[in-house]
Parts: C-alpha cells; structure tokens; sequence
C-alpha cells in the first residue's frame, strides 16, 4: 500500500501550521527548506528512487524514513493487536499522528526536489500479534533516531540541523516509549546508549538495508555509498 494512499485514512489530518508550532519551526526556515527543494536535478530515479545529494538528499532520506514509520503507525493502529488497551492505543496514535506531521513536513518542505510516495510493504508483519508488532515499533523508533544522528554531520545548512534535533528529539521519546510498553524500565537500553550515555547512530548505508526490507520502492542514496 502506497504511504500517500494511507494518508487518505488516517484520522490525524493535522494541517501543517500546527506542526510549525510543534516545532518550533519559523516560515524562514521553512522558505530555506523549500528553496533546497528547488534543486530538483539532484534527483534520481530508476527502478525504485534515490534521495540526491547534498542537503536535499538529506532531507529525502529522513522523508523517506518517516514515510515507512507513519505508513506502520497508521497501518497499527488501523489494525488494533490482539489484547491493545485504550491506553496503549491512545500512546501509539499519538506516535502515529507525530509520525505523520514529520512525514507531511519534509513532502512540503522539498516541493518539487521530494522523492515519491514509498510504497511499503508489511505482508511480513502479523498485526494481530502484540509482541511482533511492538518489538517492529522499538525497532523502526531506535534506527530512526540512529539515523538522525548518523546523518547530521552531513548537513551544511545550520537551520535544517536545528530542525532535525527538534525532530529527533520527538523520535527518541518515541523510542523510550514503545520500550517502557515492552519491558518497563528499559527506555534507554545499552544497546542504544552507550556508557558516555551516547545514542547509538547509523549511517545511511546501515540504515537504509533495513528500511528496505520493508518497501517495495527501493530507497537509494548513491552519494552517500548505497544502492539498492
């Protein structure tokens, strides 16, 4: 199913000046944002989709990340597992409605330079299944925020990486959550934050493997040393 198709049924049609205000995020910045969408010759595509190069591409990349995560929330909570509380379905539409901001930002941020709609694929998934699903959840929340911080050393311009550390910081809460639901107690993991108490990060080449596995638009990032 096509992320922009799930679109048409979620609930959490928040209108993009809310998020502005979520974020924190000024029409400057923005208007910066779209002007990095102008380079639209950054673009590639063959048979699948490639993020570009430079800042653009950096922005494609985190779309195309929170593309998969709204697609999974909204397809979750669509799709209750089998035993969800109205307290835990409450937590994970919340995740699904911040999920969704991030993914209508960065589509309306790039303009014409945003990669297309993803199409995902979850036929592996049993969404009936509570330890399955959770256990997708932690693991798409913790290579998202290894992924912010995997790539923010490759952003040039200092407002995007403003952005993104607002944005990342929403992921991390969103990581400690969906454990805190598994296993209480277990928010910030050793296997994420290490003994100087840093958050695992990824690079593009690692995290995009594993994104894929779950899209049947392949996502590229051949400036960035993979192809898919």
């Amino acid at each position: 199913m096509k992320t922009e198709e799930l679109k048409n049924v979620d609930s959490a049609n928040m209108p993009r000046r809310s998020f502005l205000r979520y974020a924190g995020v000024g029409a400057a910045s923005v208007g910066l944002l779209a002007t990095a969408g102008c380079q639209k010759d950054h673009i590639k595509t063959y048979n699948g989709v490639d993020i570009g190069s430079g800042d653009t591409g950096i922005l494609n990349y985190a779309y195309a990340l929170e593309q998969l995560e709204a697609a999974f929330y909204s397809a979750v909570v669509a799709n209750p597992y089998t035993g969800m509380s109205d307290h835990e379905k409450k937590l994970l539409t919340s995740i699904r409605d911040h999920e969704i901001l991030h993914r209508e930002f960065f589509k309306a941020a790039l303009g014409s330079s945003a990669i297309i709609g993803l199409t995902v694929d979850f036929s592996s998934l049993d969404f009936k299944n509570r330890i399955q699903i959770l256990a997708t959840a932690k693991a798409f929340e913790d290579l998202g925020v290894s992924a912010y911080g995997g790539a923010g050393y490759l952003i040039t311009n200092p407002d995007y990486l403003t952005i993104a550390g607002k944005i990342v910081s929403v992921e991390a809460r969103h990581a400690a959550l969906i454990r805190e639901m598994i296993s209480p107690g277990s928010f910030a993991g050793s296997d994420v934050v290490d003994s100087n108490g840093l958050n695992q990060s990824n690079e593009i080449k690692v995290v995009l493997p594993i994104a894929n596995t779950f899209l049947k638009t392949k996502v590229s990032a051949s400036n960035f040393g993979y192809k898919a």
